[in-house]
């Protein structure tokens, strides 16, 4: 098989990402608010204090009662008093008492269960009925009976989704150790990006890999510094120089293959940076770059460099630069590759392919169908699309035949 795919030295997908995996080392951490940790790493497990329910309580509003066994219909109970939530209370009751209580309550000492208030009926202030029969310990929350002191709450590694912060806030958690999101900085190279549509007479575009990134980075609640640099020699080893002091990862769009003004490779090796890898068998995004520098005080700085075709750069930063931030986070594993049904066929092509395609359900089983317009200056079907889609490399596939993708954002 000849042509670009079949270029000798190219390593597969999942060798990069296996390289990825076992060449980058996790961050510090550092301890922060949990209002603060949103989609970070938990860098400890995390135990509970306390006990949830903290106290017996209410679990509806009603009446706490005291009953030494099951309460017949009709029953009635002499009412002494009234607990709000929040409040505390010193009532007693005895059998035969009850008191007004409200949802999330302390339930007072001596209650043996709580009636809800629908199957109540108040026959005057100091008087009440119950109208159906009931068990006893109904609705009542158990002091515990969620969460125990000293229980496990949560692994290291846990991602901090709103649902995981919500759950830690509960259990009185406020603080947790999480490892340090990357300080990263992209670079964007290029002198074909234009500034106004003017340019356009001069041979220039638009830019769509500075926006693109940064909106990636914003839905996951994170900012990044964007820099442009000409496609100059001097220019490009003096921004990486720079950035490689002070950030943890630098990003690059461009600049990597073999072209006359391809200068980020070359430039990168030159100021000190090991090569990981580079030429990956995929498309798009076959020149991609990966390496690292070893700084003075033992800390690293890595650089991935991917083609600066937009749905390169689409592709690099969903699956390659997804993988190595969760890396530099101490979370070291391949992407959630889902498996679905083809509902056409795919021709051949010598590399990897990854096409957008949406995905959607069809009495329960998950389908796939790829998108138009599907070249690596194209951005368009990215309106439609919902996840990426690994065609392997030096194959044909058939309608129905299950294939692995990537849902996107």
């Amino acid at each position: 098989m000849s042509g670009c795919g079949a270029e000798h030295g190219l390593i597969t997908v999942d060798q990069a990402l296996d390289l990825i995996l076992e060449q980058t080392k996790a961050l510090a951490t550092e301890k922060l608010k949990l209002n603060q940790a949103l989609n970070l790493y938990l860098a400890e497990d995390v135990y509970s204090n306390i006990n949830l329910p903290l106290f017996s309580q209410s679990a509806v509003d009603g009446y706490a009662i005291c009953s030494q066994s099951a309460i017949e219909s009709h029953t009635e109970f002499e009412l002494i008093g009234e607990i709000q939530a929040g409040h505390f209370s010193e009532l007693h009751l005895k059998a035969g008492q009850a008191v007004r209580i409200f949802t999330g309550a302390k339930i007072p000492f001596g209650t043996t269960t709580v009636a809800r208030q629908e199957i109540v009926k108040v026959i005057d202030t100091s008087k009440i009925k119950m109208t159906e029969n009931l068990k006893v310990n109904a609705d009542i929350r158990d002091v515990g009976e969620e969460i125990s002191v000293g229980q496990l709450l949560t692994n290291k590694g846990q991602q901090l989704s709103v649902g995981a912060i919500a759950s830690l806030s509960m259990a009185g958690i406020s603080t947790v150790e999480v490892f340090q999101y990357p300080k990263v900085a992209v670079v964007i190279s290029g002198d074909e990006v234009a500034s106004s549509i003017e340019d356009f007479t001069t041979g220039k575009i638009f830019d769509a890999n500075a926006p693109l990134i940064q909106a990636w980075f914003q839905n996951q609640g994170q900012q990044v510094e964007i820099f442009h640099v000409a496609d100059t020699e001097t220019a490009v080893k003096a921004l990486i120089q720079k950035l490689s002091k002070s950030y943890d990862l630098v990003l690059t769009t461009g600049g990597v293959s073999v072209g006359d003004y391809d200068f980020i490779r070359p430039v990168t090796l030159d100021v000190g940076f090991e090569q990981i890898f580079w030429k990956v068998k995929q498309k798009p995004g076959k020149p991609m770059f990966f390496a690292e520098l070893t700084r003075a005080d033992d800390s690293p700085c890595y650089l991935l460099g991917l083609p600066g075709n937009p749905a390169a750069v689409y592709v690099g930063m969903q699956i390659y630069t997804s993988t190595l931030l969760n890396a530099l986070q101490g979370q070291k594993q391949q992407p959630k590759w889902f498996s679905a049904i083809l509902t056409h066929e795919v021709k051949l092509d010598a590399r990897e392919r990854f096409l957008r395609m949406c995905a959607s359900f069809d009495q329960s089983i998950l389908k796939v169908k790829s998108l138009s317009k599907q070249q690596s200056h194209m951005l368009s079907n990215l309106m439609q699309a919902t996840c990426l889609v690994r065609i392997p490399a030096g194959v044909a596939l058939s309608e129905g035949q299950i294939v692995q993708g990537l849902f996107i954002y």
